[in-house]
């Protein structure tokens, strides 16, 4: 696309500047409104882009995971996190107030009753209150099993790599225990896939 100052070198060089006929101002001024706006979207996705990317894990923080326990809805015995050890571990952070959270539920549990055999362990880990988790799991139960990670389930998040503390957010750990793939947003068939065979099946 040519600038009016395009324009205006051709004229001197041709030496018929005098018989050009200028561009139409109206047709400028939507062109410089076209590209402002192009660079406002431009710079609108870097804001994003840096708001919710994924920080490195320190590996005292991926370890530390092991040793830790949370409540469980039903008031039952604690949720030990090393019970898991050793075994492929979807790892989700949600809340029932986060709709694509709650979206993605049905993909997980579906993904976990068919994994579960293979050693697969899914955990959801609420950044929740209790009463509202226990109500969400009454109309939309799920077979893994759900912890009460409360406000704590955010600075967990964050030290695991999401720096922003948006939901959902799930983290992949494989069977040495080690983080292998992380995801802020929701969870797709398409990753559920990549992961399993990033994890070894």
């Amino acid at each position: 696309m040519k600038t009016p100052t395009d324009h205006a070198a051709e004229g001197a060089e041709t030496g018929a500047a005098a018989s050009a006929q200028a561009p139409d101002p109206r047709r400028v001024q939507r062109r410089l409104l076209i590209s402002a706006a192009v660079a406002a979207g431009a710079a609108g996705l870097g804001w994003g882009a840096w708001r919710y990317r994924l920080t490195p894990i320190a590996p005292a923080a991926a370890n530390g995971v092991w040793g830790m326990s949370f409540d469980q809805p039903q008031g039952s015995q604690a949720l030990q996190m090393a019970a898991f050890k050793g075994r492929p571990l979807l790892l989700n952070f949600w809340a029932t107030w986060c709709p694509p959270c709650v979206e993605e539920m049905p993909l997980l549990d579906a993904f976990f009753k068919q994994h579960a055999s293979n050693g697969w362990q899914v955990v959801g880990l609420a950044v929740d209150q209790k009463a509202p988790v226990q109500a969400f799991l009454q109309r939309l139960p799920v077979t893994f099993p759900i912890g009460l990670a409360g406000l704590a389930g955010a600075d967990l998040g964050r030290e695991l790599g999401n720096q922003s503390g948006g939901l959902p957010y799930t983290v992949v750990f494989g069977r040495d225990g080690a983080v292998i793939q992380r995801k802020m947003g929701q969870v797709s068939q398409v990753d559920l896939d990549h992961w399993l065979q990033a994890a070894g099946g």
